[in-house]
Formats: structure tokens, C-alpha cells, sequence
């Protein structure tokens, strides 16, 4: 499939015009989900798709999809897939290239006249970040049948702002049902988020699989008081048994190479200087490319605690899982078609595992599929600092392109035979 390659430089202007929106002094994008900037982004997405021809549908999570014909109409698609939505204060191309990289599969198809056996669609999926909203991964979730739709629409921001008073205000609510829409086989193109192929000088992650992954709420509760009078041995206060309770999850992140231990946030409340806080709040991220190993590193963070909060007279620590991404391994037929269009451009590859959640984790529960990683600078992501070259933009497209022409059934090109 090597006769065919994408306009890198058409690629990489539009990933820079979308830069624009929620654009940061730093250089970074800011386009929580769900909020005005991320809708302008869509909206910017969805006006270069109008241009081209390709209409719209969206659902009631607020996901969007825009499909070009193939010559099968009941044929499940081969869809392309990513997010809009940001960190506070995020990159430019997580999630972003996956999705501008699936409009230019659509435009090299249509400027090439290549006609493909099944629909080949581009999604754009709420709310994977999670950064606004919990679970993240959301709408590709609720599409996959992995969170119920009631239940994401009732989540709610750090304000008190739900998922559905946000989808209606742009208008989601008025959408099909979520889970309507076939999948023949699903591709994602990402930013590898990590060093490794830089440092080895490598164009093309090949993704087998990726981490399992489990997110908790870490709670230490006490009394709050005036820091002046009460005295030292009198206080109830949460803030005390915080070092210990960091210790042990990150003791949990060191039992092999492999294993990962995050805390997030910490918020002490009320969050007053002179008053000793009631209470801590913690958020706690563990990950493991083995599922059993994650298993065992949650029971140990969980005995841990259990051990901790006998020992902590007076105050309350409690740890609650909030999400669960079991590890995921992905379609070997796909993984393979990969390698052998890196090979069949030239550009050197690497099998690995990806450290960081996708949408693709859920797509793999309903169809075939698998992700492409290429390099980012110094393995920086969710940073205005995140960048990857344009070289390495065109090679992740290129070989994007290669896939989904494989899995959607070239069938002949206009003025002649594919």
C-alpha cells in the first residue's frame, strides 16, 4: 500500500490552527472537555469535515463521527479515532493528531479517488481525558457499554457541574442513543507519551496492549480547628499521617520496573492558613502492564491503609476505587499489518505496551483493533512543553493510512486499479 501517502504539511497546519484554540502563554492547549473551548475545536473539526463532504452524526455523550461511503453501506466501518479535550494546560497533539490524522486518511482518499470495500469513519471521543470529568475515557466508555449513560451524564464536575447540563447546552442531548454505531475494526494514532522511541531512535511504536489501570480517592478525615488554641495533643488533624499514607503508595510503585504509582492532587480542606485543616484529599494512580501484579499492588495499598487507619487515633483514611482499565491486548492481524507498513516505508519500529490510557482500551472489547505510536521529545506529554516532529507526524499518518486501507478492502482507484 506503499503508492499512497498523506499531505504532511496539510496535517501539520491544521494540528498548529488547532493549537489556536484554548491556546496557552506557554505555548500549551487548554480545552477541558466539555467546556466552550473544546466545543470551538470540535467545531473547527467539523467545519474542515463539511468542507470535504463528509456529514456528521453525534450521540448523546456528545461523541462524534463522520464517515466516508465505502462501496459496502451495511459493511461495518473501519474507524479512526481520538479526542479533542486537553489537560489543564495540556500539548498540542495528545489525542489531537489521532483524530486530524483520521480526517487526512479521509482526505487522501478522497483526493486519490480510492474507493474502499467498508465506510471508513473518524471518531472523536468525550471526554478521554478525564481531567474535567470522571472516568475518563468517558465517552468511548459509555459507546462500549463499559459506563452506563445515566451514570456518566450525573458525573459532575469540581464545581458541581454535570456531564448533562454541558451536553445539553451544546446541544448533545438531542443525539442518537450511544452504542448505535458498528465497528468493523478500530485504529488510533498517539503520541507514545514516553521516551522510549526517542531514545532509541525509532519512527513507529507498534502497541500490543496497554496497562491495566485503577484510579482511586484517598481520604484522610479528622476535625478542623483554629491553629492557635487548640493544642498539639488535642487535634484531630489528618495532615499528620499524610507522609505515611505517601509513603506507602509509593511504596507500591517500587516493587518492579514495570509497576507505576501516581498521586495527582492533594487539596486540604478548608484550605486556610490558620485554620488546621478537617481534612485531606488525595487522588492516587496505580498501573502495570501485568493485571495480576496490579491486583497486588492494590491489595497491598489496601492493607496498608487498613493498617494505617487502625493506627491513626482519631482520624479516618479511607481508600475507594473510582475506575478500573483492565489491561488490554490487541488484535494480532492488526498489529502485524503495523509492522509491515513501517517496514514497507522504511521506517524503524519497535514493538511496546502503552503506559498511558486510551480510547482504544475500550474499542478493543467490540472489534478488532489496534493503536500506532510515534515519538514525542524528551517523553513529555500533558505538558505545553509535548512535541513530535513533522516527520514523525507524516510517518504516523502514513502508516495510519496503510492499516485502515488494508482493513477497509481497496477495491480501485480512479483512472485505473488499486
Amino acid at each position: 500500500m506503499t503508492g499512497y501517502s498523506v499531505d504532511g504539511t496539510r496535517l501539520w497546519s491544521r494540528l498548529m490552527d488547532m493549537a489556536e484554540i484554548g491556546s496557552t502563554t506557554n505555548g500549551g492547549s487548554h480545552r477541558l472537555s466539555l467546556s466552550q473551548d473544546d466545543e470551538d475545536g470540535r467545531e473547527l473539526f467539523l467545519a474542515w469535515c463539511k468542507n470535504r463532504g463528509f456529514a456528521p452524526v453525534f450521540d448523546k455523550i456528545g461523541n462524534l463521527f463522520v464517515r466516508r461511503a465505502g462501496r459496502n453501506p451495511a459493511a461495518p466501518p473501519v474507524v479512526i479515532g481520538s479526542h479533542l479535550d486537553t489537560q489543564p494546560n495540556g500539548g498540542r497533539f495528545d489525542g489531537v493528531l489521532g483524530v486530524l490524522a483520521g480526517l487526512e486518511v479521509l482526505e487522501t482518499l478522497e483526493d486519490l479517488g480510492i474507493a474502499t470495500e467498508t465506510p471508513v469513519e473518524v471518531a472523536v471521543w468525550t471526554n478521554e481525558e478525564g481531567a474535567r470529568f470522571q472516568p475518563a475515557m468517558m465517552g468511548s466508555g459509555v459507546h462500549c457499554g463499559v459506563h452506563p449513560l445515566a451514570e456518566a451524564l450525573a458525573a459532575a464536575d469540581a464545581s458541581g457541574v454535570p456531564v448533562a447540563r454541558e451536553l445539553k447546552r451544546f446541544g448533545y442531548d438531542s443525539g442518537m442513543e450511544p452504542g448505535n454505531r458498528a465497528t468493523g475494526s478500530y485504529l488510533e494514532l498517539h503520541i507514545e507519551q514516553g521516551p522510549v522511541l526517542e531514545q532509541e531512535e525509532k519512527t513507529i511504536g507498534v502497541v500490543t496492549g496497554g496497562q491495566a489501570i485503577r484510579w482511586y480517592t484517598l481520604t484522610l478525615s479528622g476535625e478542623e480547628t483554629h491553629a492557635g488554641p487548640m493544642p498539639m495533643a488535642m487535634r484531630r488533624d489528618p495532615v499528620r499521617h499524610l507522609a505515611a499514607v505517601t509513603e506507602l503508595v509509593y511504596r507500591s510503585g517500587l516493587t518492579d520496573p514495570d509497576a507505576r504509582a501516581t498521586i495527582g492532587k492533594i487539596e486540604t480542606l478548608p484550605g486556610s492558613i490558620n485554620v488546621m485543616p478537617g481534612q485531606v484529599c488525595l487522588s492516587v494512580d496505580l498501573r502495570h502492564p501485568g493485571e495480576a501484579a496490579l491486583e497486588h499492588m492494590h491489595g497491598a495499598l489496601a492493607e496498608g491503609i487498613a493498617r494505617l487507619n487502625t493506627a491513626a487515633e482519631g482520624v479516618d483514611i479511607r481508600l475507594e476505587q473510582i475506575w478500573h482499565s483492565p489491561a488490554v491486548s490487541f488484535d494480532a492481524q492488526l498489529i502485524e499489518a503495523v509492522r509491515t507498513g513501517a517496514a514497507a516505508r522504511g521506517y524503524p519500529s519497535r514493538d511496546m505496551v502503552s503506559g498511558a490510557g486510551h480510547d482504544a482500551f475500550h474499542l478493543a472489547k467490540l472489534a478488532p483493533a489496534t493503536m500506532i505510536f510515534v515519538p514525542c521529545r524528551d517523553g513529555i506529554s500533558h505538558n505545553a512543553r509535548e512535541y513530535t516532529a513533522p516527520e514523525h507526524v507524516e510517518a504516523g499518518a502514513n502508516v495510519l493510512l496503510d492499516v485502515a486501507l488494508q482493513a477497509a478492502g481497496v477495491r480501485a482507484l480512479a483512472g485505473g486499479t488499486a
